[in-house]
């Protein structure tokens, strides 16, 4: 007579919830109070709920997905991220054509500061991509500091 088996229906159950949250395997494992190598030698002898488990951890991105898509009428800027993510060629802000920014781009960049190069980053992000909600701010709390903020 053999050991009896850790993996019960409510073992399984749980390893269900846990997959259905997005944990990875090592979580539901902890959540069902199970070591890993018992839900490896299940999925061997089991192979449908290794499906099942790969499935059930695609719920929570399923889940995401609807959120976003349902708050779009409320918010164009969710709904622009979004295509812009998702049909990269139409909707992705493309850079200009080249653009001047100024003598600091004639100098090297190993010639540059950190604070210097920040800064010629940022005038060119902000001078090829007009449309982007970020901004130039060249002082960040009272320094010469430079960041693109939102």
């Amino acid at each position: 007579m053999g050991r009896p088996t850790k993996m019960t229906n409510l073992v399984v159950k749980k390893l269900e919830e846990a997959f259905a949250l997005g944990c990875t395997d090592l979580e539901a494992c902890f959540y069902a109070d199970i070591t890993k190598q018992t839900l490896y030698t299940y999925q061997q002898s089991q192979p449908e709920f290794l499906d099942r488990k790969e499935a059930l951890k695609q719920r929570p991105v399923l889940e995401a997905r609807r959120s976003v898509i349902n708050h779009f009428k409320d918010s164009g800027n969710l709904a622009l991220r979004y295509l812009e993510h998702k049909q990269k060629d139409e909707f992705f802000p493309k850079p200009q054509d080249p653009v001047d920014i100024g003598r600091e781009s004639q100098r090297t960049l190993r010639a540059m500061s950190d604070d210097e190069f920040d800064k010629v980053i940022a005038i060119y992000f902000e001078k090829a991509h007009p449309n982007s909600r970020y901004r130039l701010v060249e002082k960040v709390d009272g320094n010469d500091k430079v960041r693109l903020e939102d």
